[in-house]
C-alpha cells in the first residue's frame, strides 16, 4: 500500500489549505494517508546562532523523516503577502539544514488555495520554481480560486474545478 503524507503550509486551526489537502488525499487510490499538522512541529525561528548553540531541533528531524518515509506528498501552500507562510518557511529552512534535497525526489502534488480569485498562485509559482532545487519532484499542481465559493462540506463544489483536481490527482497517482 502507498503511504502518502498530506499537509498545509499553514498553522491556522481553520486552514483552508489543510481542507484542500485532505480532500485531495481522499481522491488518491489505494493509499494510506498521514495528515500532518504544522502545529505539531513547533520550531524555534531558524537562525545560525541558534543552530550552533543548540543544534537542529528533533521536530525538524521528525518531519523530514516522515517525508522520506512516504511514497508521495500532497502539500497545499497558504499564501501570506505573495509568499510562504512564516511557519512553513521556518520548517523548510530547518529541514534544509539536515538535507539540502529535503523533498527526496518523492512525487508531489503541489497545491494552493485562497479566499481570493488568484487561489494562491504566487506562492504556488514560487514553490514550483524553488522545490526542484531541493529534491522536489512536482508531478501535479492545482490552484483553487475563491475557496469560499468553490469548496463546501469537505469537497470542491465547482464541477469544472473538481474535474481539474481529479486530473492532477490521477497524474500524482500514476507517479506513486
Amino acid at each position: 500500500m502507498k503511504n502518502i503524507i498530506a499537509f498545509a503550509g499553514s498553522n491556522s486551526k481553520r486552514s483552508i489549505n489543510k481542507d484542500l489537502a485532505i480532500y485531495a488525499s481522499t481522491l488518491v487510490e489505494g493509499a494510506e494517508v498521514n495528515v500532518l499538522d504544522l502545529n505539531d512541529f513547533n520550531l524555534p525561528l531558524y537562525g545560525i546562532d541558534y543552530e550552533i548553540a543548540n543544534g537542529i531541533p528533533d521536530l525538524a528531524h521528525k518531519f523530514l523523516e516522515l517525508i522520506k518515509a512516504s511514497n508521495g506528498i500532497i502539500l497545499s501552500l497558504a499564501e501570506h503577502n505573495g509568499a510562504y507562510t512564516t511557519v512553513f518557511k521556518n520548517l523548510f529552512d530547518w529541514m534544509s539544514r539536515i538535507d539540502g534535497k529535503l523533498w527526496g525526489d518523492i512525487p508531489m502534488l503541489l497545491m494552493a488555495t485562497s479566499p481570493g480569485a488568484r487561489g494562491g498562485i504566487s506562492v504556488l509559482e514560487m514553490a514550483k520554481a524553488r522545490f526542484p532545487f531541493m529534491g522536489g519532484y512536482v508531478v501535479a499542481e492545482f490552484s483553487l480560486p475563491s475557496f469560499g465559493d468553490n469548496f463546501s462540506k469537505g469537497k470542491i463544489v465547482n464541477n469544472e474545478l473538481n474535474a481539474k483536481l481529479e486530473e492532477q490527482v490521477k497524474l500524482f497517482n500514476q507517479a506513486l
